[in-house]
């Protein structure tokens, strides 16, 4: 053995202070032109997307080496304010590159090698921040055995994160910020939000952070009546049949459930009796479904249950994308222009089993109970997919209906009146419905799964602008006219625009409108001079009938006829050299007529009737569980 202060020894010890601190070093140094993306492999041709990309440390290498990855893509458009959206997926311990290239970023894949662009991409108007978060989860890591428990230990490294990532980017910390994600995400965002509205209360806080909301899709917020809607959601789609052998057998489940979250007081996060309620339903499923084409078992997917996965993993396998993504992920062109650190000795994976089994939340109350209190400072949006089992869209209504905030509960506005739920149309579509009451605002998606972007990106972009209040008006001057060759170019500058689907729809209607009115007018002058024409044949027929039984007069009497310029003459020589189909003419002429000049009508006064209602089909479609949300 060598001797306790050996010339090796102290070589091996100067080298590990030196890679310490050379680690140290490389960290404080780095500014944003090193997380600077220049280049994306298999991005469409065309400009790439301004971005950076890299890790951020929240936890030194003596207690965790912890480093969170981001994703930062810049806005397309900067309308009348600047926007940043920081998006997380869930598990926990699933990668929000998962909402990067699967739901809101600006690309998704074609294959495992090619990019193709999103053309609901959320960073139209707003910044986009995505982060792996916790620790250990997609590109971001930890020691092993500095995993996270607790969700306010997750807020608060999550908090050093922004601190440190809004010295890199200073641009960005004044902007509106909105924290957005899906699924155990509705734990995250809480709390998060939480800790920043604490942070700015700090007298020592230089600068406080805009934060304007949070936007929470088929969150997994309120366990109790989450769990309860497990049961009653399989019978609504047929998957249990109420009072069979089985559902009985589930109903039993359940009661051991309530009894197991009366006992924590209903401040338990996770609840493994109650988990086995869903894990009951998809066994059953996978007993009475038909085995695939391999002979395997298949049950439902319990993140879209009209989709059917192999047994045991009943949505695991979805969404398809899920199989160009890993690989893209991989590559190791891809993990270089994202500046992924060589600490990072993982490839990516969707999502980590060892940070959902760590992240037990044991001491952490339920982020339902955090709900009222953030409402009081920030709008909150829920929205879920019709056709997700695993959170619901029955088990989000039944918390909200129970939740009290803001001198009222639920949606009741007041006593025995209810919020109503306005019906949401979308490009010609049923999308949905809204509901809003007191800062809260919940949207429900027909025909859509567990990942409502995956499915309609178009239709969750036109909710954020909404929630975001987003107004495109004052973005350009007022647009000049410029021609070329007598021909006008188009418009470099935005004006007056509008960007919601319900404002230019609305001038759509009116154009229509005012075209249907002035139609009728045109008919109405046609009329007009039918009946002008007919009435001079009218009258040349008289005259000649009047000469015929008068007799000869003499030429002086007809003279003086003809300077008198009476009766249906004296208002066809009136008429001479002007446009009978403009209806010029004083109207006084045809009292004898009685016709009346239709110039300007009464739209009030007379319906013309609407074009009649259509009915139009729908658009189309996890968060992996490492756990179960």
């Amino acid at each position: 053995m060598a001797p306790p202060w050996s010339s090796v020894r102290i070589a091996a010890s100067g080298l590990a202070m030196l890679a310490s601190w050379t680690s140290t070093a490389n960290a404080v140094d780095m500014t944003a032109a090193d997380y600077f993306v220049h280049s994306l492999p298999g991005a469409p041709a065309g400009p790439l997307v301004k971005m950076h990309a890299g890790h951020v440390e929240v936890t030194p290498a003596g207690s965790g080496n912890g480093n969170l990855f981001f994703w930062h893509f810049e806005n397309q458009h900067i309308a009348d304010r600047q926007r940043t959206v920081i998006w997380l997926n869930g598990g926990p311990g699933c990668s929000s590159e998962d909402g990067a290239l699967m739901e809101i970023g600006p690309y998704r894949l074609k294959d495992e090698n090619n990019l193709e662009y999103n053309n609901g991409s959320w960073h139209e108007f707003a910044n986009l921040l995505f982060v792996d978060n916790p620790v250990g989860t997609g590109f971001s890591y930890v020691d092993t055995n500095k995993y996270v428990s607790e969700l306010d230990e997750m807020a608060n490294q999550f908090t050093t994160f922004l601190e440190k990532w809004f010295k890199l980017f200073p641009q960005y910390e004044h902007d509106d910020i909105y924290i957005a994600g899906e699924s155990f995400a509705g734990q995250h965002i809480p709390y998060i939000a939480k800790a920043i509205l604490e942070r700015n209360k700090q007298p020592a806080t230089k600068h406080t952070w805009n934060l304007k909301g949070l936007l929470i899709g088929n969150g997994w917020i309120s366990p109790p009546e989450q769990y309860d809607a497990y049961l009653q959601f399989a019978y609504e789609k047929g998957l249990v049949k109420k009072g069979s052998t089985e559902g009985n057998k589930i109903e039993a489940q359940k009661a051991v459930c309530h009894q197991k979250i009366a006992a924590s007081a209903k401040d338990a996060v996770d609840v493994s009796d109650c988990e086995e309620i869903l894990q009951e339903i998809l066994r059953l499923t996978a007993e009475t479904l038909p085995k695939d084409s391999r002979g395997k078992n298949q049950c439902v997917n319990m993140y879209d249950v009209r989709l059917t996965d192999t047994y045991p993993s009943c949505g695991m396998n979805w969404p398809p994308d899920l199989t160009s993504v890993t690989p893209y992920l991989r590559k190791s062109e891809v993990t270089a222009a994202l500046h992924i650190n060589s600490a990072k000795s993982t490839g990516w994976q969707e999502c980590n089993g060892a940070v959902g089994a760590a992240f037990k939340a044991q001491n952490s109350v339920p982020s339902v109970r955090l709900l009222p209190d953030i409402l009081k400072e920030v709008d909150v949006l829920l929205f879920s997919g019709a056709e997700d089992l695993i959170c619901n869209h029955l088990g989000t209504e039944a918390f909200i209906s129970n939740m009290q905030w803001n001198g009222g509960k639920g949606f009741e506005v007041s006593p025995g009146n209810w919020a109503p739920r306005q019906d949401w149309t979308f490009e010609g579509e049923s999308a949905g419905f809204w509901q809003q009451a007191r800062n809260l605002t919940y949207v429900l998606f027909y025909n859509s799964s567990h990942m409502v972007p995956f499915d309609y990106p178009r239709r969750t972009r036109d909710m954020l602008d909404r929630f975001l209040g987003v107004d495109i008006s004052g973005i350009g001057g007022v647009p000049g006219q410029s021609l070329l060759d007598g021909e006008k170019l188009p418009d470099t500058t935005v004006g007056g625009a509008t960007n919601n689907t319900a404002s230019d729809q609305a001038q759509k209607d009116k154009a229509l409108e005012d075209a249907k009115w002035a139609a009728y007018q045109k008919s109405g002058e046609l009329v007009l001079a039918i009946v002008a024409i007919g009435a001079a044949v009218w009258g040349f027929c008289m005259w000649r009938s009047r000469r015929r039984t008068q007799g000869y007069q003499g030429l002086a009497a007809a003279a003086e006829r003809v300077r008198g310029n009476t009766g249906l003459e004296s208002f066809r020589n009136k008429r001479s050299g002007r446009d009978v189909e403009a209806g010029d003419f004083d109207e006084s002429e045809l009292d004898d007529l009685n016709v009346a000049t239709p110039t300007e009508m009464n739209k009030e006064r007379y319906s013309i009737g609407d074009d009649s209602d259509e009915e139009h089909p729908s658009e189309k479609r996890k968060e992996g569980q490492s756990s179960s949300h």
